[in-house]
């Protein structure tokens, strides 16, 4: 699809070259990279390789939006994967809502991925039933739901219905395939989540078939909790399991 409007300052693609252990870091629904561009800093940091993709459709305008599918998406979050696969060892894949979900879909396909950090991942949300949404173009984006005031760009005030038929679809096809994951998880969820019910991440943490799984609460955040009271800790525990997994590797 050829998008026609311009990306929004904040939602353009990051790249931050470090050594061979390289993450792909994937930003939500409605979404664009400047919510997970704090985490990818932090994994620059720890001295990582880290890739934001912008998701199509995402970061311009609705009415690109209104035009992209579902795969679309996931090819963009496998050829993102490739690039770092260009230059990196081991990769891992990290995601905030739609973004675990794509990042639950890559590790059913492509189970050489090291591991998966999965943020208030959506894989059911009732409100995204195409039969449950009215019959007009565009409803109302409700703001990112964080707990504490922050500084949020680069998101959409409306959203095409049509778009939440495509987000249902990749929710439908990644939760029916959940089982072919066995690749260690950190699976991050919110006591208090007013876009994804919590339930998503225990039923994620139950169905995949991984070994080395564990679910992290997250007591002080809403849904976007990367951008929130517990986005520092999202930061070690998730440095602290790729670290533990490369170590053991060598």
């Amino acid at each position: 699809m050829a998008e026609r409007y311009p990306v929004m300052e904040g939602a353009e693609p990051f790249y931050f070259e470090g050594n061979d252990t390289g993450v792909l870091v994937i930003h939500g629904f409605t979404g664009s990279t400047h919510s997970m561009r704090p985490l990818g800093e932090s994994f620059h940091e720890a001295g990582f390789t880290v890739f934001g993709p912008r998701l199509a459709g995402h970061g311009t305008h609705p009415e690109d939006l209104e035009q992209t599918s579902w795969q679309e998406w996931c090819d963009n979050v496998e050829e993102g994967f490739r690039f770092l696969k260009e230059t990196c060892t081991d990769i891992y894949v990290v995601g905030l809502s739609m973004g675990g979900t794509l990042t639950l879909y890559l590790a059913e396909r492509i189970p050489e991925m090291k591991g998966i950090i999965v943020i208030n991942a959506a894989i059911e949300i009732p409100d995204a039933d195409p039969g449950q949404l009215p019959d007009q173009r565009f409803v109302h984006t409700a703001p990112p739901d964080i707990k504490k005031e922050t500084d949020v760009r680069a998101v959409y005030g409306q959203t095409p219905v049509k778009a939440y038929g495509e987000l249902f679809g990749l929710m439908l096809e990644t939760r029916s395939n959940l089982m072919d994951i066995t690749v260690p998880a950190r699976i991050f969820v919110s006591d208090v989540d007013h876009v994804v019910p919590p339930a998503n991440s225990e039923d994620i943490y139950h169905t995949i078939s991984s070994e080395n799984k564990r679910i992290i609460p997250m007591h002080d955040s809403y849904h976007t909790a990367v951008l929130d009271n517990d986005k520092e800790m999202i930061a070690i525990e998730s440095i602290a399991f790729i670290n533990g997994l490369t170590s053991t590797s060598g």
